[in-house]
């Protein structure tokens, strides 16, 4: 019995030694047909970026690192991460996640088999390009960009949307 209690109090010292990052892995949701509009509804009336990645995007992960930056600085920003990469993926994509350590943050990754289904629900005008990223205003005023995103263009709308000065 007494081993049983110093095992017990080894492994509670060695678990409040570990990153936090070790401790709980962020959830990936999977995205399926459906996951966009909920999302969208539920942060209706709320300012919200989506943002639409792949492992094999370099100018995604340039984007990665601007939003872990971003997500540190204000720490109120709702931000939404989708990897468009296979299920399959569902590791490689977690490592990636876990070393831009995005917060809070929601993340997703593609579960539906058709990729092409699940662009077309989300946007009828995007085929695939990425980054692909999404600006949902409080107003509900939506904007969408392609490409690699400048950081002073994205915090001028932080700032806006969330009343900083």
């Amino acid at each position: 019995m007494r081993r049983f209690g110093f095992l017990a109090g080894l492994c509670l010292t060695v678990l409040s030694l570990a990153p936090a990052s070790t401790l709980a892995a962020q959830e990936i949701k999977p995205f399926v047909r459906g996951s966009y509009q909920q999302i969208v509804s539920a942060r209706q009336g709320k300012p919200f970026i989506i943002n639409f990645w792949s492992l094999s995007c370099s100018y995604c992960k340039v984007e990665l690192s601007m939003f872990k930056e971003l997500v540190k600085k204000y720490p109120q920003l709702d931000l939404v991460v989708v990897s468009t990469d296979t299920y399959e993926e569902m590791e490689p994509v977690s490592g990636t996640l876990e070393t831009f350590s995005l917060g809070k943050s929601e993340t997703w990754l593609f579960a539906d088999s058709n990729a092409d289904r699940l662009r077309f629900e989300i946007d009828k005008r995007w085929y695939g390009e990425l980054p692909r990223t999404y600006f949902f205003g409080a107003d509900g005023r939506t904007g969408a960009f392609s490409g690699k995103l400048e950081q002073k263009d994205v915090e001028q709308w932080i700032k806006e949307q969330y009343g900083f000065r």
